[in-house]
């Protein structure tokens, strides 16, 4: 599929959260086509678990966000003594920050 082709390049290089954002705004147009749904129907319905109506879609922002966190972890949790050492810095833009996101979490 298209998605995991698209999360490996989000995941490799340094893209802002807005541009992110940009990406799944044109694709989602074209389920919501496909199913006929009003174009202004807000993401929360089209990737809410909880509903009635469940669609095997993911958030890509979501799926972004998760890879980025699972990279930085997987990097400080490393049993090789380079690759700690080596602490690379992760760029997601203003909006979002990688390291806030794993200190709110711990």
């Amino acid at each position: 599929m298209l998605i995991p082709k698209l999360l490996w390049s989000l995941l490799v290089y340094d893209i802002c959260c807005s541009t992110v954002d940009s990406i799944e705004a044109k694709i989602n147009k074209y389920p919501k086509k496909w199913l006929g749904v009003l174009p202004g129907l807000s993401d929360v319905a089209m990737y809410c678990r909880e509903a009635i109506l469940k669609l095997p879609m993911k958030s890509i922002l979501e799926e972004y966000k998760c890879g980025k966190v699972r990279l930085v972890t997987m990097l400080e949790d490393s049993d090789d003594p380079v690759v700690k050492t080596v602490q690379p810095s992760i760029k997601t833009g203003r909006k979002w920050k990688v390291a806030e996101a794993i200190d709110e979490a711990k």
